[in-house]
């Protein structure tokens, strides 16, 4: 029973630590996220500031996942090299360590100060407030369950059963090892194993070899987590797991012999977060010189797997980023060959609309794939432009990015809205009225030609043809208000059909109504530089009379 109690104890102060550390992670996420993303982003201009970038980060986040999981996704972006993009988690492993030392150089009589504060501070508005008060509670949690942690161990150290363990794990360093490492992908965490390892009374051999474990157990949770993605953020995840899994495996065989030096050490905060600092740092400077042949080699490991049926960008040329005119033109190529995607989604969907059959709905989901992958890949490439740029330039380039992000939303309403909604149609084998029929068709033809029409504006920048392109908003907006207006009264009438079909025939033109309104934002850019916008629609009210 007493060693139950021990045990939950135990758990307990790992959860509150656990805890602690989202907290800390969420509101400095909800203070400085964004600025945190802006130095990890921008600051692997070189190895010294992709390093501080990652150490930065890290510490800000109280998460090495975190940031690898960032990092990974700025790779996946292109906008982090592959070999700075180690650097970076050199830099955040190193912060790692530093977290862990700064948490046990015995501050715990300051959290419930840091509590106080945190809450009183979190009182305030606006997101660096809250944010701010957050993360000093969670600060002050981390502090309080390390010293819940070292009561609840404190039976343990003088037990039986923990003398018999140890003795049992005497020598036996990789099994210890592993245990540590499977206990750090457990907790998504190597910071609470170094904490756990740190508040029991072990061996300096052993105390090592828990610590190389928990290195290793840190770097699976962010494989893991990008399992699912590109290969670039893999390859990112997979790199920092190989180097610290043959830091650990070089250094496991001389435990004893390090553990003795650390002994020698004037240790202030505890052998095991001193030697997690200490390892960190000599595998930065010893890893630091080889990461560009690093990169190489995951890069030969994890090769780009060409999908089946993939449509990679054609028009984006990264030889070109340096002459913004010619990289416009192909971001501009690759938006068209965006537009056609979409329309075929939207014929598709038409298609199956018009001959009751959900067959034509299998390709929609492919084509939306395609349509997100592409408007990511515009977008990297856009953000990328060189800085040859002029104001003129930097303006194309926004107009160019609306579009792509237009068609985009125009894919997810086709892929989420109009897709399922005809399925179900199919599905329940719902008829519309004959009169509801030719509205919702109607609609759909008008829409197929505005996407055309919308093309077109985007190419050529007709200035004529964005005039009548506002004008067709007004009447798709008419034609949407009559035929919701006609199914109504249908209702009234009491006609069964549309009876059956009324929320599917209001969803369909809402939709529709949806689509219609991002195509004609293509036409907003070229009336707005012609000054033929204006900024509401609002009529103005009447001035009173004069008394």
């Amino acid at each position: 029973m007493q060693s139950i109690l021990v045990f939950l104890q135990m758990a307990g102060a790992v959860a509150l630590l656990l805890f602690g550390l989202r907290l800390v992670r969420e509101g400095v996420t909800e203070a400085f996220g964004m600025r945190l993303r802006m130095i990890l982003g921008r600051g692997t201009k070189s190895g010294i500031k992709a390093f501080c970038s990652g150490l930065v980060a890290t510490l800000g986040l109280q998460s090495s996942t975190a940031t690898a999981l960032m990092t990974a996704s700025f790779v996946e972006r292109e906008m982090i090299l592959p070999r700075m993009a180690q650097i970076v988690l050199l830099g955040a492993n190193v912060g790692t360590a530093l977290t862990a030392v700064l948490v046990a150089a015995g501050m715990q009589v300051l959290a419930p100060v840091l509590i106080l504060v945190g809450y009183l501070t979190g009182r305030r508005k606006g997101p660096a407030w809250s944010g701010g008060g957050r993360a000093l509670i969670g600060l002050g949690l981390m502090l309080l369950s390390l010293g819940l942690l070292d009561i609840a161990t404190e039976p343990l150290r003088d037990a039986p059963a923990l003398a018999a363990f140890l003795s049992l794990l005497d020598g036996a360093w990789p099994v210890a090892a592993a245990v540590a490492a499977v206990l750090a992908v457990i907790c998504s965490s190597s910071l609470a194993v170094v904490m756990l390892v740190l508040s029991l009374s072990l061996p300096p051999d052993l105390a090592v070899a828990m610590v190389l474990g928990a290195n290793v157990g840190g770097a699976v949770t962010p494989v893991l987590a990008t399992a699912a993605a590109g290969v670039a953020a893999r390859r990112v995840a997979v790199g920092n797991l190989l180097v610290r899994a043959i830091g650990v495996l070089v250094a496991l065989p001389f435990c004893a012999p390090i553990g003795a030096a650390m002994t020698a050490l004037p240790l202030r905060t505890g052998l095991a977060v001193e030697f997690h600092l200490l390892f960190n740092l000599a595998l930065a400077v010893l890893v630091w010189p080889f990461v560009g042949r690093l990169a190489a080699f995951i890069a030969r490991m994890l090769p780009e797997q060409e999908t089946p049926g993939e449509i990679r960008p054609q028009w984006l040329d990264d030889s070109a980023l340096e002459t913004p005119t010619v990289a416009l033109a192909g971001a501009s190529r690759e938006a068209l060959a965006i537009g056609d995607l979409v329309e075929r989604m939207m014929q598709q969907t038409q298609i199956a609309f018009q001959k009751n059959d959900a067959a034509p709905l299998a390709e929609v989901g492919q084509l939306e794939e395609r349509v997100d992958r592409l408007q990511q890949e515009v977008k990297a490439y856009l953000s990328r432009l060189g800085r040859a740029a002029d104001d003129e330039d930097r303006r194309r380039a926004i107009v160019i990015l609306d579009y792509v992000i237009n068609l985009e939303h125009i894919g997810d309403i086709i892929d989420k809205g109009l897709a399922p909604e005809v399925r179900k149609k199919v599905g329940l084998r719902l008829r519309f009225s004959d009169e509801g029929y030719a509205e919702l068709n109607t609609m759909f033809l008008m829409t197929l030609e505005n996407l055309r029409v919308g093309q077109t504006i985007f190419m050529t920048r007709d200035r004529t043809l964005a005039r009548r392109m506002m004008e067709v908003k007004v009447d798709i907006r008419k034609l949407e208000r009559l035929s919701s207006q006609r199914h109504l009264m249908r209702l009234r009438e009491g006609h069964s059909e549309s009876q059956q079909t009324s929320s599917l025939h209001l969803d369909m033109l809402r939709d529709l109504k949806r689509v219609n309104a991002h195509i004609v934002s293509v036409a907003h850019p070229i009336l707005d530089e012609e000054g033929l916008l204006i900024e509401s629609r609002l009529k103005k009210a009447p001035q009173p009379a004069p008394t």
